[in-house]
């Protein structure tokens, strides 16, 4: 009986698109089973749930890594990561692919962020703490991907696949019986999950289109010109402040820091040390920002001498802020620091 061998393709997303197609080609052509991470987006507990539950029924798994460590989770670790050591832990056969550092490769599929390329350096040297091919372009890979797992499946063959033709007897009926349910069952979370997430991207974008939208009036005192009356004010975007002070509310801040933030924006750091910009207009931005679900009071606890209020970014905040950075960076445009006087 002829098996078949189920292998899970792993990979960041959308720099290797055409990698990932050519492994996912030659699966098929050695008429195997791929699964692809394109079936799934793993953004948050529930979709893990069912990238875990496939990855415990693969046969083999296969991780590509170029130059990009990809999206993190709330714990630090890329979700690219967490499939492969989630893998490693279950004893699957890890087939790794990682790209010589001599090959070309377009600057734009790069992580330019120090942090993310620190966490690319320590997860590559954990993959090649293990046997693994080094590839030059798609092609090589195809041609060296099918030879790894020619080799996997000959000498650590797995379980696999076979035609229900091929078999007979109440426990195979028994078997298919109970992996078609599970199928219908997956089929539905994937439906459910994929609902919830353009739900989720609704609400980014109606709040960055709203955030955009709307315009205040602000200014700062400065120490050369602390007198409110002296204060010269420009017109900003509610989408401007909140990347102001979005980046200190992902922990918390207190609200005489925003204004603080706010002002730096606005004047630089000559702005004046005591509560540059009014009260009042920190108070109405954070009311804006909390009437968007964007921030809420921190749930941190402080001493009871400390009297400040503090605010932190909610759910929906961290994603509008993602989304902002992501834009940016893709566009490869460095977040201005300050904006540009009124003429």
């Amino acid at each position: 009986m002829k098996k078949k061998y189920q292998i899970f393709v792993s990979s960041t997303y959308h720099d290797l698109v055409e990698e990932r197609e050519q492994v996912i080609k030659a699966v098929l052509e050695m008429d195997h089973i791929p699964v692809g991470m394109e079936m799934f987006s793993a953004a948050d507990e529930e979709q893990w749930k069912i990238i875990a539950r496939q990855i415990d029924e693969i046969d083999y798994y296969a991780l590509i890594v170029a130059h990009r460590y990809g999206s993190v989770t709330e714990d630090g670790i890329g979700y690219t990561e967490k499939e492969y050591d989630y893998a490693t832990e279950r004893g699957v056969p890890i087939l790794g692919f990682v790209i010589d550092d001599s090959a070309p490769w377009p600057r734009n599929k790069c992580e330019s962020e120090s942090k993310a390329q620190q966490r690319l350096t320590r997860f590559k040297a954990k993959v090649k703490s293990k046997l693994v091919n080094f590839w030059s372009s798609k092609d090589d890979l195809h041609g060296k991907f099918s030879i790894s797992l020619m080799k996997a499946i000959t000498g650590n063959p797995r379980t696999g696949w076979i035609r229900a033709d091929q078999v007979t007897g109440a426990e195979v009926t028994k078997e298919l019986t109970r992996l078609s349910s599970e199928n219908a069952s997956l089929r539905e979370q994937i439906e459910k999950a994929k609902k919830k997430e353009d739900s989720q991207h609704d609400e980014i974008r109606s709040a960055i289109r709203i955030l955009s939208a709307n315009t205040r009036r602000l200014g700062a005192r400065t120490k050369e010109k602390p007198r409110w009356e002296d204060v010269k004010y420009k017109t900003v975007t509610l989408a401007d402040v909140f990347h102001w002070v979005a980046k200190n509310l992902i922990v918390e801040n207190s609200s005489v820091e925003i204004g603080k933030n706010i002002a730096f924006h606005l004047v630089g750091s000559k702005y004046f040390p005591t509560f540059p910009i009014g009260k009042n207009f920190v108070t109405d931005i954070l009311a804006d920002l909390a009437a968007l679900d964007l921030v809420e009071p921190s749930k941190k606890k402080h001493s009871v001498s400390d009297t400040a209020s503090y605010w932190s970014l909610t759910k929906l905040g961290k994603q509008v802020l993602k989304e902002f950075r992501r834009v940016l960076l893709e566009e490869g445009i460095q977040a201005s620091e300050t904006i540009a006087e009124e003429d």
